[in-house]
């Protein structure tokens, strides 16, 4: 697995959320320009999984987002490293993360 997540872009939408699966993960919301704006995670307390986050987050922000994921085990660990990653690209947490303080975050080198 990449440090970074390169899953391609799908459109915010009721329709592309309805085939999701209900499992546990992560996921990143972008805008328009594709500029991640949230990362967030599905763990065990989410209701139905990454498809209920997300359809939270469509709820949440409307459709003119578009979003990624990975099903994950260890999605706290990987939500952490996704914002350290972030973090280390571009100097500072998304927008939508900055009252959301993981537990720790780190220095990520990714040179």
């Amino acid at each position: 697995m990449a440090i970074r997540m390169e899953k391609a872009w799908r459109p915010l939408t009721a329709d592309e959320l309805k085939g999701l699966p209900a499992q546990l993960g992560v996921y990143q919301i972008a805008d328009g320009n594709q500029d991640v704006v949230y990362i967030g995670y599905a763990g065990g307390r989410s209701l139905w999984g990454l498809r209920g986050a997300l359809q939270d987050q469509l709820a949440e922000r409307g459709g003119a987002h578009q979003f990624r994921l990975e099903v994950n085990q260890q999605y706290l660990s990987r939500w952490e490293e996704l914002l350290k990653v972030h973090m280390g690209d571009h100097g500072s947490l998304p927008p939508g993360n900055e009252n959301h303080r993981p537990r720790r975050i780190g220095r990520l080198s990714l040179g």
